[in-house]
């Protein structure tokens, strides 16, 4: 198969062509050529939304000042309580212990609140904390309409723990708004430069806004992986050479890629996708996220949730 070509020179119409070579296990790598020309790096997050929840923090908010301290970004920590909703009934006594317990939670929340201040203040970033205290029912609307102020919404290792926060957290801040989430499952920060990051693809308008919006940490990477698992070779899906077309346009952004397709043999792509990272030895992934609204799933599908859940580095999703 002649191999396509990537990059003309306008002036001395110099072609760098697609290389392809067959790797162990099935796979296959396609590195580009890469532009000689060194740029500055300059990153565009500028305001994070860290989602806190009331009961466990410390460990995120530490993650959040230290990932703004290295991108020189503004802090939105958001303080969340989550109640529930009132008692239905008439019995006075039911409506007067629902209150004193919601209003506990709220004064709780206030406490809360002043404590990551006071942390904050003795940080170098720039800062602001806003309290929430909203219904179960409500909470994702209510990350919805702040993370739409943000450009990125982080999640650390304890909210990402708290099963209630966390579905609450995607399904508003990732599936309501347009901004992507870093999930980061680990206590040690997100580093500006990872050295290697898996970007899955599948042509898809959710891949595809996924390795947008994550430019600059593909930028910054040593090496990205993009990864297809049991490509299809048609023009209306993949294109006659798998992953060859999204290789060209990152590259083109200075990315330096490699094309990875690779065989399931059977099993789930979410697991497919989690060995390939550990075998090239992944900082990231960085994948677009599904929701199935026809199958009634208010969540996520299947894929997605089981990296979720099972994901031990961090995951950058975009919708």
């Amino acid at each position: 198969m002649a191999c396509p070509q990537l990059f003309t020179h306008p002036s001395r119409r110099e072609h760098r062509p697609l290389c392809g070579r067959s790797m162990n296990g099935g796979a296959r790598e396609i590195r580009v050529g890469q532009f000689q020309q060194e740029r500055q790096l300059v990153m565009t997050i500028k305001t994070v939304l860290s989602v806190l929840g009331v009961n466990h923090f410390d460990e995120d908010l530490k993650g959040a000042i230290d990932f703004c301290e290295t991108h020189g970004a503004h802090l939105t920590a958001m303080a969340i309580s989550m109640g529930a909703a009132p008692p239905i009934g008439s019995y006075e006594v039911v409506s007067t212990v629902w209150v004193e317990e919601r209003q506990r939670e709220i004064d709780r929340l206030a406490d809360k609140s002043s404590e990551i201040k006071a942390v904050l203040a003795r940080s170098e970033v720039s800062f602001e904390v806003q309290e929430i205290y909203t219904e179960f029912a409500w909470a994702d609307e209510d990350i919805a309409e702040r993370a739409l102020y943000a450009d990125l919404v982080l999640v650390g290792p304890q909210a990402a723990r708290d099963q209630e926060l966390r579905r609450r957290v995607i399904d508003g801040a990732l599936f309501r708004s347009p901004t992507p989430m870093l999930i980061n499952p680990r206590k040690s920060n997100v580093g500006l430069a990872p050295k290697a990051i898996l970007l899955a693809w599948d042509s898809s308008d959710e891949a595809s806004r996924a390795a947008r919006q994550s430019i600059e940490f593909l930028q910054a990477a040593e090496s990205v992986h993009i990864t297809l698992v049991d490509p299809l070779a048609s023009s209306s899906a993949n294109g006659e050479e798998p992953g060859a077309d999204v290789a060209t346009f990152l590259a083109r952004h200075g990315v330096k890629v490699d094309v990875d397709c690779v065989a399931s043999g059977g099993r789930r792509v979410d697991e497919v996708l989690r060995q390939h990272a550990a075998d090239v030895a992944a900082d990231m992934i960085v994948m677009g996220a599904y929701n199935h609204p026809r199958l009634q799933q208010r969540l996520f599908g299947g894929v997605t949730r089981s990296m979720l859940e099972e994901t031990k580095i961090p995951l950058f999703l975009a919708h």
